[in-house]
């Protein structure tokens, strides 16, 4: 069975960041992948609703996306506002649409308070990034799917073209 791979729409070249930009990764697996038929594209915010362009979104200040996921954490826009149901709601959304689809896989944008697998920021909106993982990423791990930065494609290549 050819492995799918649920990826950040961002990373696809979809202007969906908070900023309204695109983060677009070029790399040749990923055009023989959608080629293949084995991407599935997801923005988690937009999923939920959240608009394009938002304010800038942190996990808060001490706390883990495992701690949002649990309620006892929350998602803050740089303008204090409380963001955390639709970060839930997004999380929820992405891997509803990872286990309907068949993904094993995920390829998602780091650094965001949504898909970031190796650092966020640090929830005080300084720039400052720290080790941790965004809300979706940490459901999508939960659950059994596993989780590549996009500076982590070669690791995932070779594990998914291996899978074919």
């Amino acid at each position: 069975m050819t492995a799918k791979i649920l990826v950040s729409a961002c990373l696809m070249g979809h202007a969906v960041r908070y900023d309204g930009q695109a983060k677009p990764l070029v790399h040749p697996a990923l055009d023989r992948w959608r080629d293949e038929g084995r991407l599935v594209t997801i923005c988690p915010e937009m999923s939920a609703g959240m608009p394009v362009p938002r304010l800038p979104a942190e996990i808060e200040p001490g706390k883990s996306a495992a701690d949002v996921l649990s309620g006892y954490g929350r998602v803050l826009e740089s303008g204090g506002g409380d963001v955390t149901d639709e970060f839930r709601q997004a999380a929820e959304n992405a891997l509803a649409l990872a286990l309907e689809t068949g993904c094993t896989y995920a390829l998602l944008i780091d650094g965001s308070p949504s898909c970031g697998t190796g650092f966020v920021y640090d929830g005080r909106f300084s720039g400052r990034r720290q080790p941790g993982e965004g809300v979706t990423a940490a459901l999508l791990k939960a659950n059994g799917i596993e989780v590549f930065s996009d500076a982590q494609i070669e690791e995932l290549m070779a594990l998914a073209d291996g899978a074919r």
